[in-house]
């Protein structure tokens, strides 16, 4: 079977855990900070952001909201087509999502969508680099600071990517990433938030420690047994041997991205005649990270009938992602309806994520572009 996604853990990775499992220290040790910085110099090394490890990606989004102070009676304008953490973190702080449509050729948010939705109970805009490719940072910047909000980057799919030359990372007030197994690297589950602001980071840090200030470490070095807890927060630490890892797995990013990008290419050359399979469409100013490889067709018969037939051939794939407010939960807690976004609506029905990670061979890639060709040709 070729999963649509997989991680790559190798000795080097294997080694670092085991030299952190033998450390004094399992958790809130400098594997944490070493990490943290990993990614901040990955990000920018001429001036690194802060950054804030936590123990997912949706703990990271819950984690930024939370230090913009949003909460009850506030609203957070987030794309409609994403996976649920990016609103549900919204929830988690008492707030309401409020969905913008997308552009039907990138799935990428709509900034005209993004201004329409704002109202006088907004408090913040939330991106997502669907795929890996970097939002329309300077619209959503523009719009951003017209109606005095911040903007927070979801760039879970975008770690190594850039918008106009510029790294995403250093493109929103607060950034997003994640460390699932099937992302650009891993710590088995784990998140980062990075930010150029450091009360941000600070009150982050206090948020991902139940609100107290200093953590056991800290309090070591200081030698004080006291604590205090300043405002409520959550255990959404991260262990240091997830960090070790972290760390190991970021080193291999860059190859691990230009084999992304030579996948990519591979497809867009298959699927470069008229057929029934269309890629989607790469902005010139984005430099593309490719945590997916998005495909669509003429519609749900098609896709479904591909998706069927990929699999009886032992070949994965996904499709990302029902429009959030059409789950249950959003119907029946925010009374959302289908027709509030029809793109989206729409791309949902045809859209089919490919395999797309570090390992494919370049004969797993001929056999996938074969099946899902001939698939798409007799739909049933």
């Amino acid at each position: 079977m070729i999963p649509y996604a997989r991680h790559s853990v190798d000795n080097s990775d294997i080694d670092a855990v085991d030299d952190a499992l033998r450390s004094d220290f399992l958790t809130t040790g400098p594997a944490v900070e070493r990490f943290e910085a990993a990614v901040a110099s990955f990000i920018l090394s001429a001036k690194p952001p802060h950054a804030v490890a936590v123990s997912s990606g949706t703990a990271a989004l819950h984690t930024a909201f939370a230090a913009l102070h949003i909460g009850p009676g506030d609203e957070v304008v987030v794309p409609a087509l994403t996976f649920v953490a990016t609103a549900n973190a919204v929830v988690f702080c008492g707030a309401t999502p409020v969905f913008a449509d997308i552009d039907e050729d990138t799935l990428l948010v709509d900034p005209a969508s993004v201004e329409h939705v704002i109202t006088s109970k907004t408090r913040a805009i939330a991106s997502v680099d669907y795929a890996g490719q970097p939002c329309n940072y300077d619209a959503l910047q523009a719009i951003a600071q017209r109606h005095g909000l911040p903007l927070v980057a979801d760039a879970c799919h975008a770690l190594g990517a850039h918008w106009n030359a510029r790294p995403v990372g250093t493109l929103a007030n607060l950034t997003v990433f994640s460390f699932h197994p099937v992302k650009h690297a891993t710590t088995g589950e784990g998140g980062m938030i990075v930010t150029s602001d450091s009360e941000l980071a600070t009150r982050m840090r206090r948020f991902r420690n139940h609100g107290i200030a200093t953590d056991a470490r800290e309090r070591q070095r200081l030698g004080t047994f006291h604590y205090a807890m300043e405002e409520l927060g959550y255990n959404y630490r991260i262990s240091d041997f997830q960090c070790a890892l972290g760390t190991s797995q970021l080193r291999k990013v860059p190859a691990w991205l230009a084999r992304r990008r030579a996948i990519a290419r591979r497809y867009d050359e298959a699927f470069a005649e008229p057929t029934e399979i269309t890629p989607l469409l790469r902005n010139d100013l984005a430099e593309h990270a490719y945590h997916l490889y998005v495909v669509k067709f003429p519609n749900a018969k098609t896709r479904n009938h591909v998706y069927d037939e990929l699999r009886t051939q032992g070949i994965g794939s996904n499709v990302h992602y029902l429009p959030v407010y059409l789950h249950p939960f959003y119907q029946k807690h925010f009374a959302t309806r289908a027709g509030l976004c029809p793109r989206a609506e729409r791309a949902y029905q045809q859209i089919l994520s490919l395999p797309m990670f570090p390992g494919l061979s370049d004969d797993d890639i001929t056999r996938i572009v074969a099946a899902t060709k001939a698939s798409s040709r007799s739909p049933g």
